[in-house]
């Protein structure tokens, strides 16, 4: 269930209209940003998003002056509340959905309790789900993630705060 506060609301409207915007006015050119693939209680750490997008790895646009992996380490920890410990960078892409962008994909552990932000609920997706719900600019994390060979569809998470 869609989470209804205030908080969620307003990122709702800011998220659709930054995107929309930027995808029509791409002023700045190709935005940069990196996300984290962190592996816990056989599923993957995710963002079920307040802008009804689907599914997001925690992650998000780089600060200026910021590298992809203090990007990745700041998104995470705003977004679900968890301190990497660890990132080792694995690929990068380009997209141009929802408007052009360079991501950079970082697989990581980290450590702490999940936690929910403006932007969505911290939880834990198996890797049949991110086939269906995932952000369509991430689609390329998952099927690097199912060439790799993800944990068994057949592992129930234990924990799914």
């Amino acid at each position: 269930m869609p989470d209804l506060s205030f908080r969620s609301r307003l990122y709702w409207i800011v998220s659709r209209t930054a995107n929309a915007l930027y995808r029509r006015f791409p002023i700045f050119g190709e935005i940069k940003g990196a996300v984290a693939i962190i592996r816990r209680d056989g599923g993957y750490v995710v963002i079920e998003r307040n802008d009804g997008l689907g599914l997001g790895f925690p992650g998000g646009i780089s600060s200026r002056r910021e590298t992809p992996e203090q990007t990745v380490r700041r998104e995470t920890r705003e977004e679900t509340g968890l301190t990497i410990t660890s990132a080792e960078f694995k690929f990068e892409f380009h997209a141009s959905i929802p408007f052009p962008n360079l991501t950079r994909v970082f697989e990581a552990a980290a450590e702490g309790e999940t936690r929910s932000s403006w932007e969505g609920r911290a939880r834990i997706a198996r890797i049949e789900e991110l086939q269906q719900r995932i952000v369509p600019q991430q689609r390329q994390i998952v099927e690097y993630l199912l060439a790799l060979g993800s944990p068994s569809a057949n592992e129930k998470p234990e924990n799914q705060s």
